[in-house]
């Protein structure tokens, strides 16, 4: 009975979370909690796919504000 109590209580992946768990990778910090559901209840591909939109997205914001930079010095 309280198995399946704690098994209704886990918190599924969604979207979202896989999108704050691939910023907290990008920062590399991640509570364990969090590092377990996305284990237990995650999909590698998803995951990836998130690492990547975020890396992709990070490098987007460095290489703008170095043009802005750049684009204010001259």
């Amino acid at each position: 009975m309280q198995q399946e109590q704690d098994q209704t209580k886990e918190k599924k992946v969604t979207p979202w979370s896989i999108f704050v768990s691939a910023l907290a990778g990008l920062g590399g910090v991640q509570n364990k909690e969090n590092l377990e559901r996305d284990f237990k209840s995650g999909k590698f591909w998803h995951f990836f796919i998130a690492g990547g939109i975020v890396t992709l997205l990070f490098m987007l914001a460095v290489w703008g504000a170095v043009q802005l930079l750049l684009s204010t010095t001259t």
